[in-house]
């Protein structure tokens, strides 16, 4: 299989192949598209099954990027990086230096942040290689609450349109992950009286969540087939597919998790359940946005913004939702064509 073959290649500008002997960095540089400014996209560092389990992912996934800040009105194309190896064993200072030195090479057309694996400290070695970094703590820092908190209001739209409800007080919502974002959701959520179903693969975050938040727990096998209002997956992508679709007890489905529909027609299934899907990069995109109100030339950071354009995923939810039901299409492919519509305008 050749990158072009790839079905997850759409037309991708640049994908750079990286490796350092020295360090043991092996990663993977996806541009997607700069159409509407610097391509900007985390790192993920993940023991991939195979090479081409990592080409693939950095491929959906700067798209996505491309299209989350198109969505959102950003200034920004889609990239991403991805590391392959386990990070609790391979990351060491000497490869995200090296990485640093692959990132300086794009010359700006790509800008990293974090993601799973890579925590906003680790940034500040790739940092010593390169001014193509975002998310610094002493900067804008860890997106994750920034995340959460669209996410948060994602659900409650979502919410309000299938179920005409105005508050999740007494709604059942099922998390699938506890990570750094889904654990704030759980929070949010939480506070605003929602009943709260976790699972999670780290059994210490999934008792964490019983005890402080009276979550209740269960497998990550049952997590598909609780009764519900809605699925928040939070976890990782293509969770969304033939075997777990079928056993979805839901109204809704929201999460951030990236990448969420294992193919595009995954998104009719759903929709031909009557199940309300919100397209994961139209309501996880709170941490490009966070990202965007930086000013890496001053080193300053706008929260004040960040925060009102987060905002605004309530309103891009909103249209995509209404234009998905009068066409009587799924709203994956509506989100798609909002972003490519957006793409349009700035290529004319």
């Amino acid at each position: 299989m050749t990158v072009f073959s790839d079905s997850n290649f759409k037309e991708h500008e640049q994908v750079l192949f990286v490796s350092d002997v020295d360090s043991g960095l092996k990663a993977i540089i996806a541009i997607h598209s700069t159409k509407l400014g610097p391509a900007l996209g985390g790192c993920r560092f993940w023991d991939y099954r195979s090479d081409a389990d990592a080409l693939a992912d950095v491929l959906r996934l700067s798209r996505g990027m491309t299209y989350k800040s198109a969505l959102a009105r950003l200034p920004l194309g889609g990239g991403k990086c991805v590391v392959l190896g386990n990070a609790s064993t391979v990351k060491t200072p000497a490869l995200l230096r090296a990485l640093g030195k692959a990132i300086e090479q794009l010359d700006g057309r790509y800008i990293t942040a974090e993601d799973i694996g890579v925590k906003p400290a680790d940034l500040r070695f790739v940092a010593e290689e390169t001014e193509h970094v975002a998310g610094l703590p002493e900067r804008s820092g860890d997106p994750s609450p920034i995340t959460a908190l669209g996410v948060f209001e994602g659900i409650k739209t979502a919410v309000r349109f299938r179920l005409g409800a105005d508050y999740l007080a007494g709604v059942t919502v099922a998390i699938q992950g506890l990570g750094a974002v889904g654990r704030a959701l759980a929070n949010q959520l939480q506070v605003a009286g929602a009943r709260i179903i976790v699972a999670d693969i780290n059994e210490m975050l999934v008792a964490s969540a019983v005890r402080d938040l009276g979550a209740e727990a269960v497998s990550v096998d049952e997590i598909y087939n609780v009764n519900a209002d809605v699925f928040a997956p939070c976890a990782l992508g293509a969770v969304l597919q033939d075997e777990t679709i079928p056993q979805l007890k839901v109204s809704v489905i929201a999460g951030s998790a990236n990448n969420q529909l294992a193919t595009s027609d995954h998104g009719k299934l759903i929709r031909d359940r009557g199940i309300l899907y919100a397209p994961d990069y139209a309501i996880n995109a709170g941490g490009i946005i966070n990202i965007a109100f930086e000013d890496r030339a001053t080193g300053t950071y706008d929260r004040v913004g960040a925060l009102a354009a987060v905002g605004r995923i309530e309103a891009t939810l909103e249209e995509i939702f209404t234009r998905a039901e009068n066409d009587g299409r799924a709203t994956n492919e509506i989100a798609d064509e909002m972003a490519e519509e957006r793409l349009a305008q700035a290529t004319e």
